[in-house]
């Protein structure tokens, strides 16, 4: 990545109102997306009281929506490029407003999990369409830097904003609201879009890889039931298909994830930047749901608010995001975007039984956040840089695949690690530990391969 300076950013570089507007809309639905991630973790009790979800089906209404999510997104992200982005956008809002209308209305745990599925499965079509849309409708350099700035943030934020959201409605009004909030906003983003985007696609109209789509959907899926569900034999059968993928692709004609796309170094390293980011952030956020409920004794409501400040810090970062990726390039942002967050997660460890703490973790939350949204701003610039417009919609979809598996794979293991322990407490501060150490490796690896050839 180039490193340039303020100064270096021409006047002209603003943004005209169309752009604004197409912004305001793909930014919508973004953070609409990110937030159906993590809108039901606090009310996870409540729906299982209410539809009689037995102790261990309850993570099955997370995991329903993880493995459309992140199975079929690199597939989605592919035929945006080819039948067209703006048009996949509008059937993954179509779809989302479907599920989440079947999982507001549900009255037994089969449909309330085939909702979930349905909204995966849209944010798996929507997401990259919406991000190729986003870094094809700004060029490389200062306006895409300021989008992906906006649009990290939000995203971000969006599973922070779930956990507060979802407290706040399951409190005040129902858990049903969780689903039912996501229609009428679907039905204004699928009104606008078509007035104000113009539909997007590669220029060359080549056949989709079927080998290579059944074989990475096919791998991703069995990838998180592995790990959601802790099957060694799902994970094997992963391993097996990810390797055939890699195999179909290096002979393919017209592959859909060309090799010499997956092995270029800032797609290779700036998603590994990405993966860390979000694999160590969104697990942190449990750890400390965990910590303000089952230490310190908050509802739901209390806890979502308070993890709000973490929310702040990251839409700080991502505002700040562009001025730091122009001062600093991306290497050196995403790097210390991560020691940062690293930083501020070790200051955890200094939580303890008494709700005094309550001021620590909330300025440390706040610090990692802004760290975090910062690595994640220069991890989206990155891993999307160089490419054509043609393969936008193939970059973005990596990347949300990224961020979809990070997610899907983070929560189990600081789980894990916590719950090890026997005592909550200590054992959140295990799990804590082996965070930080996790974003302070990760910021040695992709500082290093990143390095300037």
């Amino acid at each position: 990545m180039t490193t340039m300076t303020t100064a270096a950013v021409p006047q002209r570089a603003r943004m005209d109102s169309r752009q604004k507007l197409i912004l305001t809309l793909l930014l919508g639905a973004q953070f609409m997306l990110a937030i159906d991630f993590s809108i039901l973790n606090v009310a996870l009790p409540v729906v299982g009281e209410g539809l009689g979800f037995g102790l261990g089906g309850l993570q099955w209404i997370a995991t329903a929506f993880a493995l459309p999510a992140a199975g079929f997104t690199l597939l989605f992200g592919r035929i945006a490029d080819l039948a067209g982005r703006r048009r996949m956008l509008l059937t993954g809002m179509a779809l989302l407003a479907v599920g989440s209308l079947v999982g507001g209305l549900a009255t037994s745990p089969a449909v309330l999990l085939t909702g979930r599925v349905l909204q995966g499965l849209a944010t798996a079509i929507a997401t990259p369409a919406a991000l190729s849309l986003l870094t094809t409708s700004f060029r490389e350099g200062h306006l895409r830097s300021r989008a992906l700035g906006l649009s990290g943030a939000l995203m971000s934020a969006g599973f922070t904003v779930g956990a507060v959201l979802g407290g706040v409605l399951t409190d005040l009004l129902s858990w049903r609201w969780a689903f039912l909030v996501n229609v009428p906003v679907a039905l204004v983003i699928l009104v606008l879009t078509p007035m104000v985007i113009k539909e997007s696609r590669a220029a060359e109209r080549a056949r989709l890889d079927v080998p290579g789509a059944v074989t990475v959907t096919g791998g991703l899926l069995f990838l998180v039931y592995g790990i959601t569900g802790g099957s060694p034999a799902a994970l094997a059968a992963a391993a097996v298909l990810l390797i055939a993928f890699w195999i179909v692709e290096r002979r393919a004609n017209a592959p859909l994830a060309p090799p010499r796309v997956l092995t270029k170094r800032t797609v290779t390293w700036g998603n590994v930047g990405g993966f860390v980011a979000f694999a160590t952030e969104t697990s942190l956020v449990f750890l400390m749901t965990l910590y303000l409920q089952q230490v310190l004794g908050y509802s739901p409501l209390i806890t979502g608010l308070a993890l709000g400040v973490l929310g702040v810090g990251t839409v700080a970062g991502g505002v700040a995001a562009p001025r730091i990726l122009a001062r600093m390039g991306g290497r050196w942002t995403l790097v210390s975007g991560l020691l940062l967050q690293a930083a501020a997660t070790l200051a955890l460890l200094g939580l303890g039984e008494t709700r005094a703490s309550l001021g620590l973790l909330l300025v440390a939350t706040a610090v990692g956040g802004f760290g975090n949204l910062v690595a994640i701003v220069a991890f989206m610039g990155i891993a999307t840089s160089g490419l054509p417009d043609g393969e936008q919609g193939l970059a973005t979809g990596l990347a949300t695949m990224t961020q979809q598996v990070a997610i899907t794979l983070g929560i189990p293991i600081m789980s894990a690690v916590a719950t090890a322990r026997g005592d909550v407490l200590a054992g959140i501060h295990t799990a804590t530990l082996v965070n930080a150490g996790l974003v302070v490796l990760g910021a040695i690896v992709v500082g290093t391969f990143l390095r300037r050839k």
